[in-house]
């Protein structure tokens, strides 16, 4: 069984509170993984802004977005 400590006390987890606990951290992965999926999209983007911009190219508006003047 997995401890939790209560109020200084060390005490095991019921089957409920453990169930919970392996969702949360399966949510948690799933959400970093999100987070780190779209700052790469961001930066994808800043690149091609960038690029565009050296080439002298149109930009979407997403990429005219992510400049900060």
């Amino acid at each position: 069984m997995t401890k939790k400590m209560v109020n200084g006390v060390l005490m095991d987890m019921t089957p409920e509170e453990e169930n919970q606990r392996v969702i949360d951290i399966e949510n948690d992965a799933k959400a970093r993984e999100q987070f780190e999926a779209d700052k790469k999209a961001y930066e994808d983007l800043k690149a091609s802004a960038k690029a565009k911009l050296i080439a002298g190219e149109p930009l979407t508006e997403a990429e005219a977005n992510t400049i900060v003047l």
